[in-house]
This record gives structure tokens, sequence and C-alpha cells, in this order.
């Protein structure tokens, strides 16, 4: 690769300069044909219009609902837990150490990877397996 052999990334076009004449092909009108609201300047229908009759998104029923007492929980996987600079592992120290941002509603442990160290392990919820990878290395799961 040399200096001289360097090309620009993609082709640079010229903009279409509408309105220049009946020989550009796009004098006149500036193709936009004739009349109506799409012809006009700041004219068009917003987004889902459809000329008047119920849109498409008002005839659909509507579907299933959002359960606003629902629970959010941080996941943490016990790959992560090895990461851990304590002995005790809570929400707050996981974030201080910087292995999660948000503990939003509490955390729960998963028992994806593997656990390399005996750690004491405070959550809201463990799964079955995460709770038995923890216990067989010594450590304690302690629900909240």
């Amino acid at each position: 690769m040399k200096l001289d052999e360097l090309k620009p990334a993609q082709k640079n076009r010229t903009r279409t300069r509408v309105g220049r004449g009946i020989g550009s092909g796009l004098g006149k009108t500036s193709g936009r044909g004739h009349k109506g609201q799409k012809a006009r300047s700041g004219g068009g229908v917003r987004r889902g219009f459809e000329g008047g009759q119920t849109p498409l998104y008002r005839r659909l029923p509507k579907r299933g609902f959002t359960n606003i007492h629902a629970k959010e929980y941080t996941e943490v996987t016990l790959t992560m837990l090895n990461k851990a600079s304590t002995d005790e592992v809570t929400a707050e120290s996981l974030i201080k150490d910087g292995i999660i941002s948000k503990a939003k509603d509490g955390i729960v442990i998963l028992a994806t990877g593997k656990l390399d160290k005996k750690l004491t392990v405070k959550a809201v919820r463990f799964t079955k397996a995460a709770k038995e990878k923890i216990e067989a290395l010594g450590g304690k799961a302690e629900v909240i």
C-alpha cells in the first residue's frame, strides 16, 4: 500500500439539482408531479396516515399488558462472582468492584460458569444449581 494507491472509500456523487430546466429531466415540477398535497412545500402526511381511513395501528386489537408491579432483577453468574474482591458478596460490593452497574430490584445468582473460591453470597434469589455449586465449595448462599 502506497500513498499514490489510496482511493476514496466510496464514490462521491454530486447531489441532484432539481428545477433547472426542461432538459435536465427534473425541471418545472421538480419530480413532484402536478398539484396535490405532496406537491406543495411542507406538504405530505405523517407516518401511518391513510387518508382519513382509520389507520392500521388503530384497527388492530390491543394484546397483552405490562405488569407495573413486576420485579426486575440483575443477573449475576458464578463466573462474575470469581472477580469479587471480598469473601462476602452483596449487591453493594459487586457495584463497588464494577462487576455490575445497577442492582435494580435485587440480584439473582445464576449457575452459569464455574466458581473458584469459597464465598458468602447474599442475594434476593438463587437458582437451585447455583446454590449447590456455592455450597459445594464450602460457601454460603443467603437469601435476603
